[in-house]
């Protein structure tokens, strides 16, 4: 079969979207166009490379194949294109980094930022996303994660580590009995996940100090620390959040305290892109930095 880059395209963005409508808008073309792009595809090929289920578009073995193909053509054209215009000279374009809500919410947007101001031509997206992010299906060019990936081609880089305190509200602590020791935390409220939707197993905080489930649960570190702040119980709260709720206290310091690490994971692909490798480079260093001042400040 003779495969287009056009029809390669719209392939990609089907995958990445598991719709045809939304595809079409992605690529400004209308859905009836996007499906006839897929049949024609489908038709070379003599074999689906789609199957319709309850949540859209899904590949099938044959699609999953083609992506990989089809991601490689695409970094390929990329790399070309922006070294013929000259983008590989300096950061431009839209880059999207996809992290865990802690670092979306409380890293993320001072260091893209200064690195915006850096490169004027440059659009950042931030998805702040509850889950492990898909770079395959491109929902993000680069994510920020909690434990390296152990399957696919990717390109994974440690970040720095980080750490956790346990800590509780000064109102809080006035009101409550004394917290003394790791085993007086059980007859306190403690805030933290909701265990089953814990999708990373170095989120799972609390199973350390021997507690199974919270009393107020949440999927997002924002509500949970602002649970805390608000006086509702005690849980693990990021050292780098901290500076920004002054009224929140580290408590039992000398006997817990957790240390995890950020990862800079990208689709191997994209180590090709001299724009993507220098957009790694200073999203690592800025977070380093930014870790370390934050819980200075701690």
């Amino acid at each position: 079969m003779d495969l287009k880059w056009d029809d390669l395209r719209v392939f990609l963005a089907v995958a990445r979207d598991e719709s045809l409508s939304k595809a079409g808008k992605r690529l400004r073309i209308d859905p009836a166009t996007v499906g006839r792009r897929i049949a024609r595809l489908e038709a070379g090929y003599g074999a689906p490379l789609f199957g319709k289920s309850p949540t859209g578009y899904a590949l099938t073995d044959r699609g999953e194949r083609l992506m990989a193909h089809a991601i490689r053509i695409e970094q390929s054209v990329v790399a070309a294109n922006e070294e013929l215009s000259g983008q590989a000279e300096g950061l431009t374009g839209q880059v999207r980094v996809g992290a865990p809500d802690g670092a979306a919410n409380f890293l993320l947007p001072q260091v893209c930022a200064q690195i915006a101001r850096d490169n004027p031509e440059l659009e950042i997206q931030i998805v702040a996303l509850p889950r492990v992010i898909n770079l395959s299906k491109r929902e993000a060019d680069f994510v920020v994660a909690v434990s390296p990936p152990t399957a696919g081609r990717m390109i994974v880089q440690k970040i720095s580590d980080y750490h956790l305190s346990l800590a509780a509200s000064e109102d809080y602590l006035a009101k409550s009995a004394p917290i003394e020791r790791v085993e007086d935390v059980k007859d306190h409220m403690v805030v933290g996940y909701i265990p089953d939707m814990i999708f990373d197993k170095e989120l799972d905080y609390l199973s350390e100090i021997g507690i199974e489930s919270p009393d107020l649960a949440s999927n997002s570190v924002s509500v949970q620390i602002n649970w805390i702040h608000q006086g509702g119980g005690l849980g693990f709260v990021h050292d780098f959040a901290l500076p920004l709720y002054p009224n929140v206290k580290r408590i039992l310091l000398d006997q817990v305290r957790l240390t995890r690490s950020f990862y800079l994971v990208r689709h191997e692909d994209d180590k090709r892109l001299e724009r993507m490798n220098r957009f790694a480079d200073a999203l690592s260093e800025g977070l380093r930095r930014e870790v370390t001042r934050l819980e200075a400040l701690a």
